[in-house]
């Protein structure tokens, strides 16, 4: 991983640009995944490119393969925003991540530079979005791991647990 700093506004931003083989090894894997811990929650943070996570399907946060469900976990953990929602070849393996919403914008795929595979990503680094003290506290629906949930979900068994109550009890 490399990356630059620099200010926007009057906050330090981190841009990583980062490249992951596909046949990397799980250490190494387990090492980025602790980059990100420490990096996502002292700054605002922008990571882009290729992580080589072929079987994510973005559009439901769900994978197939433990490696690709791990990176997806971690994404999670760190409340990480995935910036392109079109995607890349079949399966989007470029990303612009980033852990302030209202960070990055304009996101746009531009084409294949030369004879690459890979597309250009261009975007804008709006500003840093600062967290403001609030009283009210609401949820993100799009951060959740609703394949956790599921999980939970079915190892309840629901008619013992809402045996002899009414519907407004239940």
């Amino acid at each position: 991983m490399s990356g630059l700093k620099g200010k926007a506004g009057t906050d330090d931003i981190t841009v990583e640009v980062c490249y992951r083989s596909l046949h990397q090894e799980d250490q190494a894997d387990e090492d980025f995944y602790r980059q990100i811990v420490a990096l996502s929650c002292s700054q605002a943070l922008v990571l882009i490119r290729d992580f080589n996570h072929p079987d994510i399907c973005w559009r439901f946060s769900t994978a197939e393969h433990k490696r690709c469900r791990r990176f997806l976990e971690c994404i999670d953990y760190n409340l990480l925003l995935q910036m392109i929602e079109e995607p890349m070849r079949c399966a989007m393996l470029d990303l612009v991540l980033t852990n302030k919403e209202g960070l990055v914008g304009n996101v746009k795929l531009k084409g294949s530079l030369g004879c690459s595979e890979h597309e250009m990503v261009e975007f804008k680094i709006l500003r840093v979005a600062r967290r403001v003290p609030s009283k009210l506290n609401t949820l993100d629906y799009r951060r959740a791991y609703f394949g956790l949930f599921r999980d939970l979900l079915g190892r309840v068994l629901q008619d013992k647990a809402l045996e002899g109550r009414g519907a407004q009890e239940s």
